[in-house]
């Protein structure tokens, strides 16, 4: 087994209607509640909206590293994550993410759909849901195969 780099704790009670989550070094602390687009109230935040901020931080951060390994600037980069949450045949619930980066400083749309394809193969959270989570890619509103 590798090496731990790292290892993120937090707490959740109450679950996703009414819950409260914190980490363990008290920098995250959050209410959780239910969206009114899926029957609540509001006034908090979800898990969607949590891994949609965790996997654009993570992806930011893997397009930096590559972009360094290549010795390409990309400036300040966007991305914007939508984190959809779908029912399954089995009356149950999937994910499906949509990442769109823009890269400022790459011109070239083949640059820039290389860079971020290499940020996907590198991304903890694009190696967690491949294969499991569909995942939508654009550059520079590029699609990325």
């Amino acid at each position: 087994m590798a090496k731990t780099l790292y290892t993120a704790q937090a707490t959740v009670t109450g679950g996703r209607s009414a819950g409260h989550g914190v980490s363990s070094d008290g920098a995250l602390d959050v209410q959780m509640r239910m969206p009114p687009e899926l029957g609540g109230e509001g006034g908090g935040t979800n898990p969607e909206q949590l891994f949609a901020v965790g996997f654009a931080a993570c992806f930011e951060s893997a397009l930096g590293t590559i972009a360094r390994r290549q010795r390409v600037e990309i400036g300040d980069v966007s991305v914007v994550s939508r984190v959809s949450l779908l029912p399954t045949e089995e009356r149950g619930f999937k994910l499906a993410v949509e990442l769109e980066v823009e890269l400022p400083d790459v011109q070239d749309p083949a640059e820039a759909t290389q860079l971020v394809a290499g940020a996907h193969a590198v991304c903890p959270y694009s190696n967690a849901t491949r294969g499991n989570v569909d995942v939508r890619l654009t550059a520079n509103e590029q699609p990325v195969p």
